[in-house]
């Protein structure tokens, strides 16, 4: 209580230097979900669950726990969605209620709006392929969080999800991609997280859209050597 609290509602990517103005306080820093391009002075701590992170809880639950407070049955969903989407939800007993109540509240949060949800729809019925036995989208929206909520448990739990602009892969297969792409990438190109149950991606304009189509196959490819 009393503590300043600084949001500046920024994006995926947000950086520790984004906040830089407010290095010099001698009170500890605390960092929500921020790329760790600079440091602040001493204390400061970094919360995360991403990346090299992601063996971690859900944030939520590593700032219940810096300020020893319960959380309630919404954040304890909120939480276990973040960190484990629906397999996490379904663990601690959430109704489908429940997890269709926080998958659209979280789908909100993420600008996802209702001409999303209907390129969503039409996404899946009119650019849905099965290569390898993955399923693969090309998708007409730049939120995919639509698109791989309504085909959950009609994949294989094997999915990517793609653009001109970005991709991202949904399912078990997670730790085959970061093995086989990651290497080649420099890092920061891609992001990942949930476990192994989890997600993979490549975010927006970090690569041309000829680059990205090369990504898409290559992925495509491994599900193919992996069958």
């Amino acid at each position: 209580k009393g503590q300043a609290f600084f949001d500046k509602e920024l994006k995926w990517g947000a950086k520790w230097s984004d906040y830089q103005e407010y290095f010099e306080s001698d009170k500890i820093k605390i960092g929500i979900e921020l790329i760790e391009d600079v440091y602040p002075s001493q204390p400061f701590i970094n919360i995360d669950h991403h990346n090299q992170t992601q063996h971690r809880p859900a944030s939520i639950i590593q700032i219940a726990e810096l300020l020893k407070v319960e959380l309630s049955r919404w954040q304890k969903l909120v939480a276990a969605n973040d960190s484990g989407y629906i397999p996490a939800m379904q663990k601690i007993d959430a109704t489908e209620q429940e997890i269709q109540k926080v998958r659209r509240a979280d789908r909100v949060a993420q600008g996802v709006t209702e001409s999303d949800e209907t390129l969503a729809v039409q996404s899946i019925n009119e650019h849905l392929k099965i290569q390898n036995g993955l399923t693969v989208v090309k998708a007409l929206t730049d939120k995919f969080s639509p698109i791989a909520d309504r085909l959950y448990g009609k994949t294989n739990n094997h999915l990517l999800i793609y653009t001109d602009n970005e991709i991202t892969y949904y399912g078990v297969g997670k730790q085959l991609i970061t093995e086989k792409i990651d290497d080649t990438l420099d890092e920061g190109q891609s992001y990942s997280g949930g476990g192994e149950n989890g997600f993979w991606g490549v975010g927006k304009e970090t690569f041309s859209s000829d680059k990205l189509h090369s990504l898409v196959n290559q992925i495509i490819e491994i599900f193919k050597n992996h069958t």
